[in-house]
């Protein structure tokens, strides 16, 4: 698992598994936005199982997939929203952190 802080509130990651859980509540994350579609990669695990551990752990997360149209109006709005809602630190994590850190960026000048 690599972490990569953006600021005091959001860090992003590669995909992460069931096992890596403990190790992110650990580090204080009190929050998770999975941006990687279910089932691009057959050995994935899906946002559920994660889901489930997370839940298990006391920490909130949510499924804003972005997939081939890249960054939508839609998953801005989402992400905005979850940043408004659910407790920080968080962390966004998709196939290599790219696609969560685009979405990021892009609720900047909404928050601002």
């Amino acid at each position: 698992m690599d972490i990569r802080q953006i600021n005091d509130e959001y860090s992003v990651s590669g995909q992460i598994t069931v096992e890596d859980l403990d190790e992110i509540k650990a580090l204080g994350f009190k929050s998770i936005v999975c941006h990687r579609p279910d089932f691009e990669v057959p050995d994935q695990p899906t946002f559920d199982a994660i889901a489930a551990r997370a839940a298990e752990l006391g920490l909130e997360i949510t499924h804003i997939p972005v997939g081939p149209m890249g960054v939508t109006a839609d998953a801005v709005t989402r992400m905005v929203d979850a940043l408004d809602e659910f407790q920080r630190p968080m962390l966004g994590y998709c196939r290599s952190g790219a696609r969560s850190t685009a979405v990021y960026q892009q609720t900047q000048h909404i928050r601002s």
